[in-house]
């Protein structure tokens, strides 16, 4: 190396002490918060506002999605513990997935939040959409696989989360 170069080549710092990437990499799970929150809103209040998807039976009902399922999933003992009242398991799902978009969000108890969207993602995949052929067909398993982030990085900024913690090491006086 020729003495006065420099060996890095990352363009100079946009935020103090990080460059970039780490700015990047701070705010990576930020589009997926989004996406997800904003979905999983819009899918409870889809299925809490359609006339036809709460009731046993009839076009569009849960019921009969329901019993549509039962022989193809990988778990027909799971549809039938839906079946045993399927508008309730509707009002579950709906709210289950309100729930989880407004804590995505909000940022609020992302990991819990995320953890229950992966659960919802995970027997919507093992009920309904498991007989898509080709497997990637069905959209549940890509939405199990896109809150794992969330469930392990939880939300460090924009979020009531960081906002929590930002205020409990400001009284604890630890700033580390």
């Amino acid at each position: 190396m020729t003495h006065g170069m420099r060996a890095h080549t990352h363009p100079p710092h946009l935020d103090g002490d990080r460059d970039w990437r780490d700015v990047a990499s701070r705010y990576a799970l930020l589009p997926l918060r989004l996406f997800l929150g904003i979905t999983f809103i819009y899918a409870g209040l889809d299925k809490l506002t359609d006339s036809a998807f709460m009731k046993e039976s009839g076009a569009g009902s849960i019921g009969d999605m329901m019993r549509g399922v039962r022989d193809s999933s990988a778990i027909p003992a799971m549809v039938d513990m839906a079946l045993e009242d399927p508008v309730a398991f509707g009002y579950a799902i709906a709210f289950g997935e309100l729930a989880v978009g407004i804590g995505t969000l909000l940022g609020l108890l992302t990991r819990l939040a995320a953890l229950g969207g992966a659960l919802i993602s995970l027997s919507l995949w093992l009920t309904v959409s498991w007989s898509a052929d080709p497997y990637y067909y069905g959209n549940d398993l890509p939405y199990l696989m896109s809150w794992i982030p969330l469930v392990l990085g939880g939300a460090p900024v924009l979020s009531m989360d960081a906002a929590l913690r930002a205020r409990r090491r400001h009284r604890t006086g630890d700033y580390s």
